[in-house]
């Protein structure tokens, strides 16, 4: 990931959540500590995030319909799920990721 793309998933989270993420608000979702957090992240926006944290970010992106499900989470394209399933199912998917990211920010 680089910094131009943190920055867009910045954009597009805060999107999905209805609210404007802050660089403090990407630092809680990194995990980094409140003091100096938000400094880093305004850095890797310029840079780049280091791998953990990409890690992280590309997990939490799937909040935002704007980013593909990651094929280890795609379970609705299987054969055992009806095709007139699977959009309620993938809807179903992204608001549980948008709550995962609400509750990771407080």
């Amino acid at each position: 990931m680089t910094g131009p793309e943190l920055k867009q998933l910045r954009n597009d989270l805060s999107d999905a959540l209805e609210r404007k993420l802050t660089t403090a608000d990407m630092a809680r979702l990194c995990g980094l500590p409140a003091q100096g957090g938000a400094d880093t992240i305004r850095r890797w926006e310029v840079r780049g995030p280091t791998p953990s944290a990409t890690k992280v970010l590309r997990v939490l992106a799937m909040a935002s319909e704007r980013y593909p499900i990651m094929e280890k989470f795609d379970v609705f394209d299987r054969h055992d799920v009806r095709e007139e399933d699977r959009p309620a199912r993938r809807a179903a998917f992204r608001a549980q990721m948008r709550d995962e990211v609400r509750r990771r920010l407080g």
